[in-house]
């Protein structure tokens, strides 16, 4: 909408949404680099320790994915969003602690980011059914280029500021910069005002089997969710066994020091930043089917291409940081209109157990690139390994080249016909709505 922008920012709980997802992605960015540098620098990790440590964060995801969207659904969501916050901050505060009392080992970091991974497992969930709460439906798509747009530029600070403070302070302090950022964000939650109605008692005492069913019954049976999802599975498959590795092919192969990769990240997320502002110009200028298609083949092209630029040593800054503005560009392109798809068709009743069944495929499934990712490289080598991840990236795209949304030119209705098959609307119809949590 032409007029979102305005409107967005008159709606203080929106901002207030705004203003803490800020602080804790600038402090996300600085464990994306930390935790895996702690692991290198400080206990000379494997690459086959790398990917279980990758591994360890989204576990959970395939472990408690169903039964977190069900809880989050009997719920009010702002609670939710406050203990995850307060939990993630408390366990990053384990590891800075472990080190100044030389505790610190892998079997350690595994459990925390396990424990962090439970964390962000609720926090997405409940994220996800919130935003409509705050925003109007209309304005979701709005709403998630804002905040998309915040993840891009705390991906510009946030590996910099990293890349610095590990210099400094060693990467395992560098981590109370998170464990504050979320605190920061847990605070500005709790100053929010929504009048966000409790489900009733029935809704509460219903068995959980048929709840998780439900969840992913209404993922499988619509033609535009199921193929996202599956879309996202193969993507972050691929993906993660470039990301098990990639720290330690970049410190090790490449021979950049901490600050040198903080500065690539950086420079590389501009492109992020531009894509979360031109996702919606874009989608509506070539069409939203055309958008997704395009972003999956420059993601997997990009991906591609880092291994072997990466191999001219230091001197390959310049163009790694290019193509990972190519990569970061796309990116938000994809995420804020599959984010929005998803919003705009489901009920907010359901939207919990929606989201968290998407994720239960999509980032369950991915959860094994990074173990793949460290077995392989420990066995072919780094670069073949980052060569083979990105050829699956690119091949993730036939998920939507070969499905209904190739065609789809604006974000469709929840009536849309020819989308909405009569099994979608049977397990819409099989969930008993809870009329004081629907707005």
């Amino acid at each position: 909408m032409r007029d979102g922008f305005p409107t967005l920012w008159r709606n203080t709980n929106f901002v207030k949404l705004w203003l803490g997802q800020t602080i804790s992605l600038v402090g996300s960015n600085i464990t994306l680099l930390a935790i895996p540098l702690a692991a290198v620098s400080q206990l000379h990790a494997t690459p086959t320790q790398m990917g279980i440590l990758q591994m360890a964060q989204y576990l959970p995801f395939l472990l408690f994915g169903l039964l977190a969207g069900v809880w989050v659904d009997r719920l009010p969501r702002r609670p939710v969003l406050v203990v995850a916050d307060l939990g993630r901050a408390a366990a990053l505060a384990v590891i800075p602690l472990a080190a100044f009392n030389q505790w610190l080992s892998m079997e350690l970091l595994y459990g925390v980011v396990f424990v962090i991974g439970i964390f962000n497992l609720l926090f997405e969930a409940a994220y996800a059914a919130f935003l409509p709460v705050v925003v109007p439906r209309e304005q979701v798509a709005d709403g998630n280029s804002r905040l998309q747009t915040s993840a891009a530029a705390a991906e510009i600070a946030g590996p910099g500021l990293a890349g610095w403070l590990i210099q400094v302070a060693t990467a395992a302090f560098a981590l109370l910069g998170d464990a504050l950022s979320f605190l920061g964000s847990a605070i500005v939650l709790m100053l929010m005002r929504v009048d966000e109605a409790r489900p009733k008692t029935a809704t509460l005492q219903r068995a959980i089997v048929p709840d998780l069913k439900a969840g992913l019954s209404a993922v499988l049976h619509n033609d535009y969710i199921r193929s996202l999802t599956f879309c996202s599975a193969s993507a972050n498959l691929f993906i993660n066994m470039h990301l098990a590795i990639y720290v330690l092919f970049l410190t090790r192969q490449v021979g950049l020091t901490p600050a040198q990769i903080g500065l690539l990240y950086s420079v590389a997320s501009v492109g992020g930043l531009l894509g979360a502002i031109c996702a919606g110009p874009i989608a509506r200028r070539i069409g939203l089917g055309r958008a997704f298609i395009a972003e999956s083949i420059a993601v997997g092209l990009a991906a591609t291409a880092i291994p072997l630029l990466a191999r001219m040593g230091p001197g390959a800054v310049p163009l790694l940081a290019l193509v990972h503005g190519v990569w970061g560009f796309w990116l938000p392109i994809y995420i804020v209109n599959a984010a929005s798809l998803r919003q705009v068709l489901t009920p907010n009743h359901l939207l919990g157990r929606v989201t968290a069944s998407s994720r239960f495929i999509s980032w369950g499934a991915a959860t094994f690139g990074f173990l793949i990712g460290g077995i392989v490289a420990e066995w072919i080598g780094l670069v073949p390994t980052l060569v083979i991840a990105g050829l699956g990236v690119l091949a993730s795209s036939l998920w939507v080249i070969q499905s209904p949304i190739r065609s789809l030119h604006v974000m469709p209705t929840p009536h849309e016909a020819g989308h909405r098959p009569a099994a979608y609307d049977q397990a819409l119809a099989d969930i008993p709505a809870d009329p004081a949590s629907v707005r």
